[in-house]
């Protein structure tokens, strides 16, 4: 770790930090890919660059590399400018900063590793209840209380995990009713991987709208199996309705549509990265990646059997199996590619703020 001088500033870097302040201090002198996304515009906006406004643009990315394929000075030009694969390490180091509690930092480098224990851990102690009678139900294998003291604690310690993590992002300059529209249409809409329409070009050179598309299965399914958890939530506990529901009540309409929008958006992903460009990525987060997208997939499939096959005999054995995946999925949220989502959906809101 040393000091990297720009301008008149001093500011400490790490290897990547000091490669990103060099490429974005020529980019911001070329100015020509500032039509391209937010980047650019909010990098003119920086008067003296510095580590922070690295953060805050590195997580602005969507890794479009579209300036990449555009750029001039692009290896192997001497002076090798690769925004996209600068920024991209830039956030690997954003998100161990910005983890809380700090020590558990590591975990990004070892997300696959915790799920997998987890998993293992949780398998292990519900083939301890085994066997079950035929006809037995969900809470015959899984108490209600210890589902929801199990899951309900997770909650509380991931959601102030991440509530702690996003205090640390750099903030906002101000707040405006326009601008948080903006931001949430910005957000909802992954408008910076459309292209104007085109595409971002991922994973190569030509233009294409599957990541955009793949990347809004994946969200929205995500978002419908919380909703079918929240209104199955309500159901037994306002309604006094006992899980399992039939198969078009509303959670699982909910659950089902999440499911496979998660398995249709997951798979999409995979397909691209194993496609994409090595030029435009940071190698050190295949592993986050591959482990958020294989949980999210499991937690889909095993969701989905539980569903077809909840009056046989292997529903205990899917459901001990659906829950360990789900729980080895949620302890990794703080410490995974989940916070992806959160800080980049916090830099478009300041982004969207400073515009306005």
């Amino acid at each position: 770790m040393g000091e990297l001088r720009v301008g008149r500033q001093r500011v400490p870097a790490s290897d990547s930090v000091a490669e990103g302040l060099r490429i974005l201090t020529i980019c911001n002198a070329c100015r020509y890919c500032e039509g391209y996304c937010a980047v650019f515009p909010a990098l003119e906006k920086t008067l003296s660059l510095n580590a922070k406004d690295l953060d805050y643009l590195a997580n602005l990315c969507h890794n479009c590399a579209e300036c990449y394929y555009a750029c001039q000075y692009a290896p192997p030009h001497e002076f090798a400018v690769n925004v996209p694969q600068a920024l991209a390490e830039i956030r690997l180091g954003s998100y161990e900063e910005h983890a809380r509690p700090r020590w558990m930092a590591p975990l990004f480098r070892n997300s696959w590793r915790v799920a997998g224990a987890v998993i293992v851990l949780s398998l292990l102690m519900g083939i301890a209840r085994f066997p079950f009678p035929r006809g037995a139900t969900f809470y015959d294998v899984v108490p209600h209380g210890v589902m929801v003291g199990v899951f309900g604690l997770a909650a509380v310690l991931i959601a102030a995990a991440l509530v702690a993590s996003l205090r640390g992002f750099p903030g906002l300059s101000g707040v405006s009713l326009r601008g948080v529209a903006h931001g949430l249409g910005s957000i909802l809409t992954l408008e910076y991987l459309s292209s104007g329409g085109a595409g971002c070009t991922y994973p190569d050179s030509r233009h294409s709208q599957a990541r955009r598309w793949s990347h809004h299965f994946t969200f929205y399914g995500f978002l419908l199996c919380v909703a079918s958890t929240t209104v199955a939530a309500f159901y037994h506990y306002v309604l006094g309705r006992r899980a399992p529901y039939p198969v078009l009540s509303i959670p699982v309409i909910l659950g089902t549509l999440g499911g496979l929008g998660l398995l249709i958006g997951t798979t999409g992903l995979y397909w691209l990265k194993r496609r994409r460009d090595p030029a435009i990525a940071d190698t050190r987060q295949d592993s986050l990646d591959s482990t958020f997208l294989a949980l999210l997939f499991a937690s889909s499939v095993t969701g989905l059997l539980l569903l077809a096959r909840r009056g046989s005999a292997s529903m205990p054995a899917l459901l001990v199996i659906h829950l360990a995946v789900v729980l080895g999925l949620f302890v990794t949220l703080p410490y995974g590619k989940f916070v992806h989502g959160l800080y980049r959906a916090a830099a478009l809101l300041r982004f969207a703020m400073e515009r306005e």
